[in-house]
């Protein structure tokens, strides 16, 4: 299954057979077609009309392109106005908790103050506490707030979420304690080393810290379903979701707002993908 192609040091290294690239390939290959064939399906969908979707056999390439689904999203629906609030809310989340959460991993990381191994578990209980039990009392402490119908009602209760602060820590406690002690050796304020030394160590943990934010608040449903009811004020996930009607479904209309809506975190990725792969390396080199 493998070959010896050296050996120093009590250092062996291993290199793949032929037989094993070529299963590995394989299984790469298959599991990238069953991944973007419903993105495919969406994409043939919704250049197709009414009459087209139901046709037997279906037609994944139609004969003849119908941009009517895309013209229709624009024109008759608020998709411009789902799609700014939901990039909006998603960045405005993703900057403050990285601020709240760096500073509260740095706090349980390195520093020692009274209570904070109480203040430790109480975070990692209410990491267990399934969102949907949530939905009820939050509803009303937003309600008593007068904040439904705005952007805090979805902005304030997403900083309340402390998994973001133990991601967070592991990377700061992986740091050596000489570092810390040294630059307050040299007389660097607290701030100071929070800022320009523990900072800039986990920068790659704070590009996935802020990738995992964003996409979650992108495509989170049920609590902007439930505070928001201004139709101008909904995101994404509900703006497509209320295009299906009770008695008529256009699903031409429903592909293209959902492959339109795949664009900004797509982007998002493509342009982080690096820093995911320096940190995938990294742990594997810790490991």
């Amino acid at each position: 299954m493998w070959k010896l192609i050296g050996k120093q040091r009590n250092v062996v290294s291993l290199r793949p057979t032929p037989p094993v690239i070529t299963v590995s390939y394989s299984v790469l290959f298959l599991a990238a077609i069953v991944s973007i064939l419903p993105f495919l399906y969406i994409l043939s969908t919704s250049v197709k009309d009414t009459q087209s979707l139901f046709s037997y056999p279906p037609e994944w390439i139609p004969e003849q392109l119908f941009w009517g689904n895309y013209v229709k999203l624009f024109q008759e629906t608020s998709f411009l106005n789902w799609t700014f609030n939901t990039i909006f809310i998603g960045l405005s989340i993703t900057i403050l908790k990285l601020i709240i959460d760096a500073m509260a991993a740095y706090s349980l990381a390195k520093l020692q103050f009274i209570g904070k191994h109480i203040i430790s578990s109480t975070l990692l209980m209410a990491v267990a506490i399934p969102v949907a039990a949530l939905i009820i009392p939050l509803f009303f402490i937003v309600r008593d707030m007068g904040l439904l119908n705005t952007y805090w009602a979805l902005i304030l209760p997403a900083l309340a979420n402390p998994l973001g602060i133990f991601l967070l820590r592991s990377f700061i406690v992986s740091l050596p304690d000489e570092l810390i002690h040294s630059a307050r050796l040299d007389g660097a304020s607290e701030w100071r080393v929070f800022t320009q030394l523990i900072l800039p160590l986990i920068s790659s943990g704070l590009v996935v810290h802020a990738v995992f934010t964003f996409m979650l608040q992108y495509t989170n449903f049920l609590w902007p379903l439930v505070a928001i009811q201004t139709e101008t004020r909904q995101v994404l996930t509900v703006g497509i979701s209320s295009l299906k009607s009770n008695f008529v479904v256009d699903w031409g209309l429903i592909s293209a707002a959902s492959l339109l809506a795949t664009i900004p975190i797509t982007i998002l990725f493509i342009a982080l993908q690096r820093f995911f792969l320096a940190q995938s390396l990294s742990s594997a080199l810790k490991g």
